[in-house]
């Protein structure tokens, strides 16, 4: 197996045989981005839909309701990516798989 550097400096790897595991973590990898990217972004997403939301004076407020509802707003994210999301990470995910061919 031989390692040569790429010049936007990913390492491609090349093999004669057995590549088949390394190709399946790689895409799993490859999978594993793509849900993490669509999942930043929907969590984005959420983060400007909710800041203009007014909060109950009566029970909360201030600097902690915000930390809470971001962190809501990243779960909330990354639940909707594992269960499908909305197609961000399946075009990711086919994006990285082409570049690695290169």
């Amino acid at each position: 197996m031989t390692d040569q550097i790429q010049s936007s400096g990913q390492i491609a790897v090349h093999a004669a045989g057995g590549a088949n595991g390394n190709n399946h973590a790689n895409q799993a990898k490859a999978q594993k981005a793509a849900e993490e990217f669509e999942a930043f972004f929907l969590s984005q997403v959420l983060n400007s839909m909710s800041s203009g939301i007014e909060t109950d004076p009566t029970f909360g407020g201030g600097e902690s309701e915000k930390v809470f509802r971001s962190m809501l707003n990243d779960e909330y994210a990354k639940s909707m990516s594992r269960s499908g999301g909305v197609g961000i990470a399946d075009a990711v995910y086919r994006e990285i798989l082409a570049l690695q061919e290169l």
